[in-house]
């Protein structure tokens, strides 16, 4: 064998009981299971009664702006993850074999699929207008759709409460779904709204599945309005029924009360149209900058908000002394009031300057994030992109999620079994996004695996503290090489460009 795991703990990623066995590895595949006592190994590893399960699958990622420049992934690998799926909330990079290709010479230490985004693809044709393309736009988006599947993706996502996405209406949805339907690929949403009409959401993102014949993933599946708290055995129910009624829709999940994007979300989507020029024409006119600041605050009453305490700043690009500080403190470092008309209008300057505010909200309740997870068809993703260690306040989602379902979740509050877990980070992964030889430890799928100690796996990364790799995590290995060895990164370059098949 290549690499030969003794005295492990087998979880093989179905959800079946955990056994006792080794593991042979050989030219990047699994070779053989069982008692291998009298094989030989270039490389040994004793589990010591450690579990050794699949390498963990992050369905829902954004590593197209760090992966080339940081291909050693070490956030993502630390915490298990051998392979992820990009190009999701409808933002993907267009040209995808060029993006294939780059990653090729990069060299990343784990394996990548992307979707390809409804978002990018609208703004590439459309730019951010908000209307209805002309069937000339939509047969341009349809064929940016069809090349980017013909590359390899392995579907097509959406970010409707983003710009330009938002102002498509559902038709135009369906209508690139299809072609996604035609080369087997899946449905992956960032629905419409998450908070007070998340009903009405989910039903869009599943008649959008029922229309284009395709399987439907709900990402990020939360409820971000107080005043829906609690409301999670709802939206699951519904997922569940639409499941019992013959439509293929699951939901993923990051394991937090607070979520993360950018500080733009706050305005109105309307206000948005046309780009950063286009907002600052509007709010220059004294009454629609009215009608902007009358909807930011019954958006606030309505998801039982009383100001913007809840939103932290992750990164703000011009000024960095804001990272890690709430919207009211911002005001505070800028010598003004703390009201909410003052951090309204410190949030319409901050993003009328143009560049891109990453904030945290926090706007979940541990009760429906736990109940959630404790559904058969959620799986587990981080929604995160690769770290540049020590730079900003990033979401600690981007080093400790899947430690922190099995540390937090699994051992301390035991919503779910561990191998239940371990299933939604392998197998279900694998099956939903047709990666057919990932996901299981069975003789003949790649050597993607990761050993851990059940008892010491945690999160490591906090809000305050976001740098912090993942603990309890001895061995990472990709495709048959060792990335992760008695918890140190070897900066090995094993990952592949996985293609839909």
């Amino acid at each position: 064998m290549d690499i030969l795991i003794t005295n492990a703990r087998i979880i093989d990623g179905t959800g079946n009981p955990w056994y006792q066995g080794d593991i042979g590895i050989k030219k990047g595949k699994i070779y053989t299971i069982g008692d291998l006592s009298g094989f030989s190994a270039k490389q040994k590893i004793d589990a010591q009664g450690q579990v050794v399960a699949p390498g963990f699958i992050d369905v829902h990622a954004h590593i197209e702006g760090g992966i080339l420049d940081r291909p050693q992934a070490a956030n993502f690998v630390h915490d298990g993850v051998t392979s992820v799926v990009t190009g999701n909330c409808g933002g993907s990079r267009v040209d995808l074999p060029a993006f294939f290709k780059a990653l090729k010479k990069a060299k990343p230490s784990l394996n990548i699929a992307s979707l390809i985004g409804h978002n990018s693809v609208r703004k590439a044709v459309m730019g951010e207008e908000n209307r209805a393309p002309t069937p000339s736009e939509l047969t341009q988006m349809q064929a940016l759709v069809a090349e980017g599947m013909e590359a390899g993706a392995v579907g097509l996502s959406t970010g409707l409460i983003y710009v330009p996405g938002t102002y498509a209406e559902q038709s135009e949805v369906v209508a690139l779904a299809q072609v996604a339907s035609r080369y087997r690929g899946i449905y992956a949403s960032h629905i419409r709204n998450e908070n007070n009409s998340i009903e009405s959401a989910i039903e869009e993102a599943v008649s959008i599945g029922k229309l284009a014949k395709i399987p439907v993933q709900v990402s990020h599946f939360k409820l971000s309005s107080k005043t829906m708290w609690g409301q999670s055995t709802m939206t699951v129910g519904m997922i569940e029924d639409y499941r019992k009624a013959g439509i293929d829709v699951c939901v993923d999940q990051y394991p937090y009360t607070a979520s993360s994007t950018t500080l733009s979300v706050a305005l109105p989507n309307w206000a948005l149209g046309g780009g950063n020029d286009s907002l600052v024409i509007r709010l220059k006119d004294p009454e629609v900058k009215a009608k902007i600041v009358a909807n930011m605050k019954a958006s606030l009453i309505r998801r039982g908000f009383p100001d913007y305490t809840y939103a932290t700043i992750a990164n703000c690009p011009w000024e960095t002394s804001y990272n890690g500080k709430n919207i009211p403190e911002v005001c505070a470092m800028m010598g003004r009031g703390t009201d909410l008309d003052t951090q309204i209008e410190a949030i319409l300057e901050m993003v009328s300057k143009g560049p891109r505010i990453q904030m945290v909200f926090h706007t979940m309740s541990e009760e429906d994030v736990a109940y959630i997870m404790s559904y058969a068809n959620t799986l587990i993703a981080s929604d995160a992109g690769v770290t540049n260690f020590g730079v900003s306040m990033p979401h600690p989602r981007a080093y400790g999620t899947n430690s922190r379902v099995l540390g937090k979740y699994v051992r301390e509050m035991k919503v779910i079994r561990l191998e239940d877990a371990i299933r939604k980070m392998t197998s279900l992964p694998a099956q939903r996004f047709n990666l057919s030889d990932r996901g299981l430890l069975k003789a003949g799928m790649a050597a993607d695996i990761v050993i851990f100690d059940p008892d010491t796996i945690i999160d490591g990364a906090t809000f305050d503290a976001p740098h912090a790799y993942a603990k309890g995590i001895s061995h990472v290995i990709v495709n048959g090489k060792t990335v992760i060895q008695d918890g140190k990164h070897l900066n090995t370059t094993a990952g592949q460009v996985l293609r839909h098949k």
